[in-house]
This record gives structure tokens, C-alpha cells and sequence, in this order.
């Protein structure tokens, strides 16, 4: 696994705007592609979600999602110091549940199979319309590649975890529209709290569909924010 610095990702500054993050870079505030998926959520899942705030209360609610979401980004940073070469096994505390559940996708999705780095942590946008933060970009398993990294409380099936395919099938588009790649593939690497490891693949023609899903979002998107 090396560093390939072939793409010059640019600098961004995130900033909250009507509650919602937005990225400013190429002359404009551009809208996070998580903000796109919020917004054109389906009543179905708003529903949903509604639904288990009430069954679990909503104090409870945002404990269980302010929890995930520091374990989250505590899991992805150990991840981005093992892509940068600075993750060190000796400090592996038995209680520290983001640091195994990270190793968990180093082992088992990371080592041998992604073979080089273009960027962590980068920035990536479509022009006029688009911005987000791609977790790898590089080559995996032969294919030029776009990687998303997800913990979870419990293991996921494909069919619920549609907003993620449409997030790297957003990023792929994005990053071959501005650089002219041939990103063909999206992978999804998952670690459960307690520790199970899952991997979601999608490419070519299914990623192409999900890359015409999203652009179908984001055009509902500016219709519904320019009401």
C-alpha cells in the first residue's frame, strides 16, 4: 500500500447554513451531499425515524446518535492515521471500542487488498452543485476505487443502507467529473460495536445507476430550496 499524490484535492472551508453544512470552495457554498440526502429524504424514512424517537424517547435518541457519532469519528481517525502511517498497534486499550472496531476494517478490509492511496479525508465536489469529504480514494483490489468507512450498532443489509451507495456513488461522479478518473467502484467497509466486520461492493453499471439516483436528488434538492 503506497501514496499515489496524483490528484490535488482542494482546501474547503465547512460552514452551517440554514442548519445544514455546506462546503465553500470554488467560488460558492456548495451543499454537503449528506445535506442532499437529508433534505429529499422519503416520507417513508422520515416516518421511520420519527417513529423510533417516540418508541425510545427522545432523550435516549440523541444519546444513542451523539454516541454513534463520537465513536464514528474517533473510528475514522485511527483509520486515517493507519492510511498515513501512523497507527500504532501498542496503544491498543481492551476498552477502547473505536480503536478495535478500526482494526477490525484495517484487517479485514484494508490490508491486501487497497494498494494505493490518492487521498483520505479529501475533498471532493461537482461543480455547481455538490460538495463532500471522501473517507480513501485510491486503488482497491485493481479498480480505481472511492472507500467509506461505517460503524453501526448492529449489522447492516443492503437494503437499508441505500443513503450509503448513493454518498460514494456521489463522490465517484464528482471525482471523475473534475479529474477525468475512471472510478468504477464504491466500497463500503463496516465494523459493528461488537466487532463484526461487513463489506459492501458496488460498481460499474450498479454504480453508474446510483450515480443517476443521486443527480436525480440533487435536482429535487435546489426545487425544494428554491420554493
Amino acid at each position: 500500500m503506497e501514496w499515489n499524490n496524483k490528484f490535488t484535492y482542494p482546501k474547503s472551508t465547512r460552514s452551517i447554513i440554514n442548519g445544514s453544512r455546506h462546503y465553500a470552495l470554488d467560488g460558492s457554498n456548495l451543499p454537503s451531499v449528506t445535506t442532499i440526502l437529508k433534505v429529499t429524504q422519503s416520507e417513508e424514512d422520515k416516518a421511520g425515524l420519527a417513529a423510533w424517537k417516540e418508541r425510545v424517547g427522545h432523550k435516549e435518541a440523541e444519546r444513542i446518535k451523539n454516541e454513534a457519532s463520537n465513536r464514528g469519528s474517533s473510528m475514522h481517525s485511527y483509520i486515517e492515521q493507519f492510511l498515513s502511517g501512523k497507527f500504532n498497534l501498542d496503544l491498543l486499550d481492551e476498552e477502547n471500542k473505536s480503536k478495535k472496531m478500526a482494526l477490525e476494517i484495517i484487517d479485514n478490509g484494508l490490508k491486501n487488498k487497497l494498494s494505493e492511496i490518492w487521498g483520505a479525508e479529501a475533498t471532493v465536489y461537482y461543480p455547481g452543485k455538490y460538495a463532500g469529504t471522501a473517507d480513501c480514494i485510491g486503488v482497491y483490489e485493481g479498480k480505481e476505487t472511492i472507500l467509506d468507512f461505517k460503524q453501526s450498532n448492529k449489522p447492516k443489509k443492503e437494503e437499508y443502507i441505500t443513503d450509503y451507495f448513493l454518498q460514494i456513488a456521489a463522490y465517484s461522479l464528482a471525482h471523475n467529473t473534475v479529474y477525468n478518473s475512471k472510478i468504477t467502484q464504491g466500497v463500503i467497509l463496516l465494523c459493528t460495536v461488537d466487532g463484526l466486520f461487513q463489506d459492501f461492493i458496488i460498481k460499474d453499471n450498479e454504480l453508474i445507476n446510483f450515480q443517476k439516483n443521486f443527480l436525480e436528488k440533487v435536482e429535487q434538492f435546489y426545487k425544494k430550496i428554491r420554493r
